[in-house]
């Protein structure tokens, strides 16, 4: 066996680099599924499960291996002991995990206390073995019922290829060319379909994968070098094949970190549409709540206000009447702010800052119930529809919003770093900073939300305070583009995305809570190339994703545009846009090249 020292615990291991290591050369899946009468690959029910990847392969492909089912779930990589070294301590070291992914070279199944060892963990565990390497091992494996997945290359791309097929990222469609024992005859395979997203090169659709590089480098250096945003992550995924992902520059100007792929940023109104509109769907979906009932039906605190008949539908299409914008934080009192935390002041909004106890709840949701309204019926974007659909929510299911799609959605999907205040479960130095705020908070803001309001509510709000990586956005991208389905289980029916992201409104764009292609076409909002289908969002920071149902295609582009100070060069210099156009006509020239 080899000797392994790769990283040990729960990581994105091998993928933090500009270009990701994770993308596939074409080709087609060769690994062989066996022993899958139960149905356990692809796996399901990730948020019941406790993942632990254990390899005693050579450091490249052991490495891509972990690197690539980290994609789909967090997952603690270990090391299978050389030689003569005891099992006893990663025994141990499993106790507490109910899924095990083993990755060995076949050569090294002549060993009878790694057989044992795995024939033991099976007991009590659900495992799957990978084998990698000369079919011959498959004969010392008779005896074995748990699923096996085997590939006769000892590539990288074979290794990234097993990991994909694990979670379903890639169907498995080969069969035994051979035989090589009784239970492992010539033709024995199982098939399985393609139910997440799989990591592929461009040219799988015929793109120029290096052109394609090349225009997006060119636009996004750009983008850095006129100071638009010191850093961004751009990523494309087509037909269920994330095809471009790379990162660029830095957290900040003075180029210390590098921007990377699995970086986590500040999402701003990307929030609307990837927390409380999938929460809203759901409740409408199941009955819980009528968008055609009033905000005085479901919630108390309105009834005795302008706003007690004004229509939940009206409100996710923002023609409330609602206006636009209340800057809560220009009207903070002396001794709402406190740079110590206490029983008074337990809300923090940044470091060194705590507001007010309750003061959000005290102060400002009775000032937007009682702010002005206007007639309905008119488009007037505003963020008070969001902070309202939260309320709803909340009112409804008796569960934090925070708490309810990691629970119903961001869990079971995979989505790992999707979600609320993540500097209470990630470090510091992956979140990239925005604002250096010298108003409001006086401090630089790295893993706080960037809108006030949001800060000030705590940093939990309908329209803003969701962060995430580029890689949990295109699984949520890929989730409305399969109308519902992810992973194997249904979140929606069909005509549920269907009504949200089509247009709802008579005199706007929108859809229910998602923004669409602009159809003046003299706007090129968001793309000029992107189909009358295309919905999705933007985000104050310097963010969006748009998704595409006719191309099958989820564009995603990430930065941090506020930082040091909110600057309109990423608007100027249009750089999200042009990035997409660059992507659509990539796709074109494949198309007309065939």
């Amino acid at each position: 066996m080899k000797k392994i020292s790769f990283l040990i615990g729960i990581m994105f291991i091998g993928w933090c680099g500009s270009l990701t290591a994770g993308m596939q050369t074409s080709g087609t899946n060769q690994t062989v599924l066996l022993n899958n009468q139960t149905r356990l690959i692809p796996l399901r029910s990730l948020d019941n499960r406790k993942i632990a990847c254990l390899t005693d392969l050579d450091p490249s492909l052991a490495a891509a291996f972990a690197d690539q089912l980290a994609r789909y779930a967090p997952v603690k990589a270990l090391a299978i002991p050389a030689g003569n070294e005891t099992f006893l301590g990663l025994d141990e070291d499993l106790k507490f995990f109910n899924t095990l992914i083993i990755g060995v070279d076949g050569t090294d199944l002549n060993s009878q206390r790694l057989v044992q060892f795995i024939s033991a963990k099976a007991i009590g565990k659900q495992v799957v073995l990978v084998v990698f390497g000369p079919g011959a091992a498959l004969g010392k494996l008779d005896f074995v019922h748990f699923p096996i997945l085997w590939s006769s290359q000892t590539t990288v791309n074979a290794a990234r290829n097993a990991a994909m097929a694990v979670f379903g990222g890639v169907a498995c469609t080969a069969r035994l060319p051979q035989s090589f024992s009784a239970r492992y005859a010539t033709g024995a395979g199982f098939t399985t379909e393609q139910t997440r997203l799989a990591y592929a090169d461009a040219s799988v659709f015929g793109i120029d994968a290096k052109r394609l590089e090349n225009r997006i480098d060119a636009i996004a250096q750009e983008a850095i070098r006129e100071r638009a945003a010191p850093g961004m992550v751009v990523m494309v995924a087509k037909s269920g094949k994330v095809i471009f992902e790379k990162a660029y520059g830095h957290h900040t100007y003075e180029r210390h970190t590098p921007t990377t792929v699995s970086d986590i940023f500040d999402l701003a109104s990307i929030t609307k549409i990837a927390a409380t509109t999938p929460t809203v769907m759901r409740l409408a979906e199941r009955g819980v709540i009528n968008l055609d009932s009033t905000m005085g039906y479901y919630l108390l605190q309105a009834r005795e206000t302008n706003k007690n008949r004004t229509k939940l539908r009206d409100v996710m299409l923002h023609e409330a009447g609602f206006i636009p914008y209340i800057p809560f934080y220009r009207d903070l009192n002396p001794g709402d702010l406190s740079r110590d935390s206490s029983a008074t002041h337990a809300v923090k909004v940044a470091d060194n800052c705590y507001i007010r106890t309750g003061y959000y709840q005290d102060v400002m949701w009775p000032i937007m119930l009682n702010s002005k309204l206007n007639a309905p019926g008119s488009y007037v974007y505003s963020d008070i529809s969001m902070y309202v659909m939260k309320e709803v929510a909340e009112h409804q299911t008796g569960i934090p919003i925070q708490d309810y799609i990691q629970r119903e959605f961001y869990l079971p999907l995979g989505m790992q770093t999707a979600g609320y205040l993540p500097r209470q479960r990630f470090p510091k130095l992956r979140i990239v900073p925005t604002e250096d705020d010298k108003i409001f908070r006086k401090t630089l803001l790295q893993g706080y939300v960037h809108d006030q309001g949001a800060a000030m509510a705590g940093g939990i709000a309908g329209h803003a305070g969701l962060f995430a990586t580029a890689n949990d956005l295109a699984i949520y991208g890929q989730l409305l583009l399969n109308r519902g389905t992810y992973g194997g289980e249904r979140y929606f029916k069909p005509e549920t995305v269907d009504m949200f992201t089509s247009k709802q409104s008579a005199t706007s764009r929108r859809g229910l809570g998602f923004d669409r292609r602009d159809p003046d076409t003299n706007k090129e909002y968001p793309s000029k190339l992107a189909s009358e289908a295309t919905f999705g969002h933007t985000g104050y920071t310097g963010t969006c994703i748009w998704i595409d149902p006719k191309e099958q295609l989820t564009y995603i582009f990430l930065s941090n545009r506020v930082h040091p100070e909110v600057s309109t060069k990423l608007h100027e210099l249009n750089v999200r846009s042009r990035i997409q156009d660059t992507i659509y006509e990539a796709i074109r020239e494949a198309s007309q090249s065939k």
